[in-house]
């Protein structure tokens, strides 16, 4: 979910009061008339006297943000990688569990350099699973009694598949003990399944005996 703010827009010769999306990717307004930016079409963003003042290849939009001005400029021109809008945290001790897609590895290492592969670091803070079907959860047993504290736990699964859905992971977890701690227990995750394809993760904690939660 991104930052929303009421606001006056200017692009072109149009001007409305209207309601400004920041989404991970794009930023969006609806008004009298709506626009939609992705970030990768911005020549440039400044923010000037709470003016955020994006320049496109179809003109200058300029969304009156007052003091968040600059907070959304901020996050336009430095986007989080899809690991930190997971809640991984700079030098956090990560343990990898399962088949990964390559960008997804260049993502942690670029992230955290304490990546433990293959199996569950008794000292984790983040732990990684990717299943891609119903009978890989099998794992989950060995995995939520690796976790220690406060570790959580992301199942990365394939999105859109029969042979293994959310109810299937979710299932899997609460039969070992752990419950979902996301609002519905999922978050998308482009790209971060095996073979670079789309990807749901389910979050979940231990509430095991040792688990801190």
């Amino acid at each position: 979910m991104g930052n929303e703010a009421n606001c006056k827009v200017q692009f072109g010769k149009q001007r409305s009061e209207g309601t400004a999306l920041l989404e991970t990717s794009e930023i969006l307004f609806r008004g009298e008339f709506r626009l939609k930016i992705p970030f990768s079409t911005i020549k440039s963003a400044k923010a000037l006297d709470g003016e955020l003042r994006l320049q496109t290849a179809e003109g200058l939009a300029v969304f009156h943000l007052g003091a968040a001005a600059e907070k959304w400029r901020d996050k336009i021109l430095h986007p989080r990688s899809r690991i930190e809008k997971l809640g991984v945290k700079p030098g956090a001790k990560v343990s990898l569990f399962g088949s990964f897609a390559l960008d997804f590895f260049m993502e942690i290492g670029g992230l955290t350099k304490s990546v433990s592969k293959g199996k569950v670091a008794a000292d984790s803070e983040w732990i990684f699973f990717a299943a891609n079907s119903e009978g890989e959860l099998g794992a989950l047993p060995k995995i939520s009694k690796s976790m220690k504290g406060a570790a959580a736990l992301w199942i990365v699964y394939p999105k859109g598949q029969k042979h293994i859905t959310e109810n299937d992971v979710l299932a899997a977890g609460r039969k070992t003990g752990l419950k979902d701690v996301t609002d519905g227990g999922v978050a998308y995750a482009g790209g971060v399944g095996a073979a670079g394809e789309r990807g749901v993760a389910a979050h979940l904690r231990g509430r095991i005996a040792g688990a801190g939660r």
